[in-house]
């Protein structure tokens, strides 16, 4: 007598995902090194062997461990005034990737609202929201963030907001777009039929279903928001001296390219590994979400 073989239960969404999303190694790369960093954050204040305000007056422009000159007291080398690098390195990740989180928060909360209630109600309402948005995607968001930081002050905090300004159009068009394709299918149908309220509709039924192309902007705009704020300082409309960013810190030393390598080399390669990390993690999350690319 033979016995049927009970079929195997189809994997979790969870599972699933991990499975799409660990076939990326530069995916996996990049999440590694954004956890690493965000522990970081957490334990800057334990790990950095000093304050990141602190001068050691008998130290200017020491160059790192490796090179002749340098002493395992200061192992990225010193600054202009004295500084650690590697003390202000650890606590600039933690000003950097708060303030790409506030941006990227605020602007896909911010984006999505509008994208969903233009897709959701059309007509004149939809058409004011869109060209707006047109309007402020046609400048370059860099000269717009300029204009708005001028118009605001230079601080940690303006750059922040204006960076804001300058990302929510791309979360509104993509709110909207998803927004508007799910509008007709049968779920919505449903549930409008069966009582459900405008706001259940936009945001328990519809929204849900809008979030994985938002996931993945969000991450890659996690990357163009720290691109944008290191900019920002680097021209000091950004994070104002002695404030440890990234940004700030290339525009403090510009004047030592050639002579003192390590004190723009060092920040400018925080930069371009956490903007990698993002970037492969977003490609990674765009394979993993994205049901076209699992056919």
């Amino acid at each position: 007598m033979t016995t049927l073989s009970k079929p195997m239960a189809p994997p979790s969404p969870l599972r699933e995902f991990w499975s799409y999303f660990s076939a990326n190694r530069g995916a996996l790369i990049g999440l590694y090194y954004i956890i690493f960093l965000i522990l970081l954050i957490i334990f800057a204040d334990v790990i950095s062997p000093y304050h990141p305000y602190e001068q050691y007056r008998q130290s200017f422009l020491m160059p790192p461990v490796w090179e002749a000159g340098g002493s395992w007291a200061h192992i990225l080398g010193t600054d202009d005034v004295g500084r650690d690098m590697l003390s202000r390195l650890i606590h600039g990740a933690r000003y950097s990737m708060l303030a790409g989180a506030m941006v990227v928060t605020l602007s896909l909360i911010i984006g999505i609202v509008l994208g969903v209630l233009a897709g959701f109600y059309r007509g004149t309402f939809e058409v004011v929201i869109m060209r707006i948005a047109d309007v402020m995607l046609a400048v370059p968001s860099l000269l717009l963030a300029i204009a708005v930081v001028a118009v605001l002050g230079p601080s940690l905090l303006n750059a922040a907001m204006a960076i804001v300004v300058v990302s929510m159009p791309h979360y509104i068009r993509l709110a909207r777009a998803s927004t508007i394709s799910e509008m007709s299918k049968d779920y919505v149908i449903s549930s409008r039929v069966a009582g459900a309220s405008s706001f259940r509709s936009m945001f328990v039924a519809v929204l849900p279903n809008c979030m994985a192309p938002l996931i993945v902007q969000a991450t890659l705009g996690f990357s163009n928001a720290i691109l944008d704020m290191a900019a920002l300082g680097f021209v000091g409309l950004g994070a104002q001296p002695p404030i440890p960013e990234w940004g700030s810190m290339l525009a403090d030393a510009r004047q030592f390219v050639q002579s003192a390598w390590w004190v723009v080399t060092f920040p400018g390669v925080m930069i371009l590994t956490t903007v990698l990390a993002f970037n492969l993690m977003g490609d990674g999350l765009r394979d993993a979400l994205d049901p076209k690319l699992k056919q």
